[in-house]
């Protein structure tokens, strides 16, 4: 069964220019995915699993988090 991932936030006031390329970045090495389907809907629970432990996605989280405020998570 496919598993989506989604996440709303919303970038702090000055913080837009740097968040969105920092999106864009993110989705490409996503895409990039073996189990990734279509951005962020993975082919099931072991590929989204693969996701969580890739090795770009720390590092985007640590960037990203001071940039963004309102973060929810959606599985």
């Amino acid at each position: 069964m496919p598993k989506p991932l989604l996440t709303e936030f919303t970038a702090r006031a000055g913080a837009e220019d740097e968040v969105a390329p920092l999106i864009l970045d993110q989705a490409e090495e996503v895409r990039a995915e073996e189990g990734d389907l279509v951005h962020d809907v993975y082919r099931d629970e072991d590929a989204f699993q693969a996701h969580l432990k890739g090795p770009y996605g720390g590092p985007f989280n640590t960037v990203l988090a001071p940039l963004i405020e309102g973060t929810t998570p959606r599985c």
